[in-house]
């Protein structure tokens, strides 16, 4: 242990008692001795990687409040802030996205003024006993900012942007011009951000608590609240680096988003040969295969699989591999070599829909107001025709979720039913011996939380099914494909920062069960798929919070609590579709065109 960091946990020991009481924190007996001795023990428990050994302090002090009112009250803020200025934004072509990171910012100097400003008077509240409560317990500690980055989160998608529910109504409303009742709409997002608690909590002891499953998205975030609360004597301090950091990325950006745009696309092909199509197609890296196109703008960089500074190298170079191998090979011998399925005659790289001329597909002229497809009207416009690279992509997709189960099976297979069978006995590392000072979250609260959330979707399927057309069966399919890939979708995103999604898989096999539903499609997608997607972010969360030491049950009741914010976006989604349909044409973004023009692809299947 460094110096500063051992006289840090000294001072904080010795905060005064009255502390503990901050809006009932969460304490133990554990002094900062016990806590040394404990983390100076066998070497044995130190993590087995390198990153989490550089980076995730082996100290834990139990005695800091960390259910206190500053907490709450900037994390409800931050997290109903963010909720709603993402969903609001969300609607715009080029989406303004507010992540967690820039409350993770923000939040610290608030925090600091509340600590300076709120009263350290303490009083005592009926039905608590003798228990004593402060609004102002003490300094503004590292485990309320982090509460505060969970409540935050939330208001992220936990990471996945605007609520994918929200994407099915705006499919009913915005591009087929039908009505869906604010009840139905309200359930169907509310239940499908909060299955994913269900599933982590299965999962929980499988990928949370081994060391192996290091979550390397996790460590920056471990990272940045170190830099902001821990005192250094080194000369390039971590707080230093970052505010250094920080303000080179701010002032560069300027540059690609402002002064010169040019820099976030550029293709010295395009350049050379500016009248050959076929240029256009290589090099083009907005309707091409992008061959030869580099960028300048970090957004740019790190906006589909986000930052490679997280990324382990391996994973990067597979990612590297399987791109190159789609993109200079497969692709171009199915469009140029072979012209696949006439595949000249539609662009090389699209999202769109086409007739067999090559001209955009009408989906909705083929819909009747039973949200089925129209045999009559479909035979007359012919069949629905996709972009090679379109098709390639989603092709792929079905041999990475294969190449999932394979992976785990082989290289986890023997570590996971070794859990199964030591299930809390095996040997645990450093940090989850710290944890086990905090009491654990009962398993019946995972379980209750998903019968019930399964319950009301059950109801929605059959008090509503004519507004979602999926059956009471498909929503139980749906939860057992979410149920069979959590945990190896978890094993790969914690070992190598990349999520394979089940969104290809099940948009496909209900298009084959039910097909011409269009609406039952997206429904299974988002039970299936987004319940998986969720519990990932949970147990990411729940290992960020392993790391730091939060008690799980704070982590947990923060979690669920911050979810609520999701009540408000049925209403704000209502309001924003109402509002802009009235007075433009609302046309869609890049994303929701990809995956709306995949779901009617898929009325096809019949």
């Amino acid at each position: 242990m460094e110096g500063g960091e051992e006289r840090e946990v000294e001072k904080r020991s010795q905060l005064p008692a009255a502390m503990d009481g901050g809006c009932g924190a969460m304490t133990a007996t554990v002094s900062a001795m016990d806590v040394e001795k404990t983390a100076g023990g066998d070497e044995e428990e130190v993590s087995p990687i390198e990153q989490v050994r550089l980076t995730v302090p082996t100290t834990d002090n139990p005695t800091l409040p960390v259910w206190t009112f500053r907490m709450w009250f900037i994390g409800i803020l931050s997290c109903s802030l963010m909720s709603f200025l993402n969903q609001f934004f969300s609607y715009r072509t080029e989406p303004l996205i507010i992540t967690q990171i820039s409350i993770q910012v923000a939040s610290l100097p608030v925090g600091h003024f509340l600590a300076r400003v709120l009263p350290a008077a303490k009083f005592r509240l009926p039905g608590f006993g003798d228990r004593q409560f402060s609004l102002n317990p003490g300094p503004f500690n590292m485990k309320e900012h982090v509460l505060i980055s969970i409540f935050a989160n939330a208001g992220y998608a936990f990471g996945n942007g605007p609520a994918y529910g929200v994407g099915i109504v705006n499919i009913i409303r915005a591009f087929y011009k039908r009505t869906i009742s604010f009840t139905a709409g309200w359930i169907l997002i509310i239940t499908t951000q909060v299955l994913g608690y269900g599933w982590a909590g299965l999962m929980r002891k499988y990928v949370v608590e081994p060391a192996h499953m290091w979550w390397p998205t996790t460590l920056v975030q471990v990272s940045l609240f170190r830099a902001l609360h821990e005192k250094e004597d080194r000369r390039m301090t971590r707080a230093k680096f970052f505010v250094i950091a920080l303000a080179c990325s701010f002032a560069w950006y300027a540059v690609p988003g402002y002064l010169f745009s040019t820099v976030t696309s550029m293709s010295w092909v395009c350049w050379v040969f500016s009248k050959s199509v076929t240029a256009q197609q290589l090099g083009s890296g907005m309707h091409g295969l992008g061959l030869g196109a580099f960028t300048l703008d970090w957004t740019v960089v790190s906006s589909f699989l986000f930052s490679p500074l997280v990324c382990p190298f391996f994973a990067i170079a597979n990612v590297f591999i399987g791109y190159a191998f789609t993109v200079y090979i497969i692709t171009p011998v199915a469009y140029w070599g072979l012209n696949l399925y006439n595949a000249q005659t539609f662009p090389i790289f699209s999202s769109n829909l086409f007739t067999s001329t090559g001209q955009p597909y009408d989906i909705t002229s083929i819909v009747n107001d039973k949200f089925e497809i129209d045999m009559e009207a479909y035979e007359k416009h012919g069949r629905i025709n996709l972009s090679v690279f379109f098709a390639v992509t989603y092709g792929l997709g079905f041999a990475t979720i294969a190449s999932t189960i394979t992976h785990v099976a082989l290289f986890y297979g023997r570590e996971i039913y070794d859990r199964f069978r030591a299930s809390y006995n095996g040997k645990p590392d450093i940090h989850t011996k710290l944890m086990r000072k905090y009491e654990d979250i009962p398993g019946w609260w995972f379980h209750l939380l998903l019968v019930l959330t399964i319950v009301v979707s059950l109801i929605l399927c059959t008090v509503l099914k004519d507004e979602i057309q999926l059956p009471w069966w498909g929503l139980l399919f749906a939860c057992g494909m979410a149920f069979f890939f959590t945990l190896p979708i978890s094993i790969i995103s914690a070992t190598t920062n990349q999520t394979p999604g089940l969104n290809i898989i099940t948009e496909y096999v209900i298009g084959l069960i039910l097909p011409g539903k269009p609406i039952a499609n997206v429904c299974f997608k988002v039970y299936g798929y987004m319940s998986m997607s969720q519990a990932v972010s949970f147990l990411a969360d729940f290992k960020l919070g392993h790391y730091m030491k939060i008690p799980p049950r704070s982590m947990f009741l923060v979690q669920v609590h911050s979810s609520n914010s999701l009540r408000s976006r049925p209403s704000l989604l209502y309001f924003a579709i109402a509002a802009i349909s009235k007075t433009f044409h609302i046309h869609p973004t890049p994303l929701s065109t990809v995956h709306w023009n995949y779901h009617s692809s898929l009325l096809e299947l019949s």
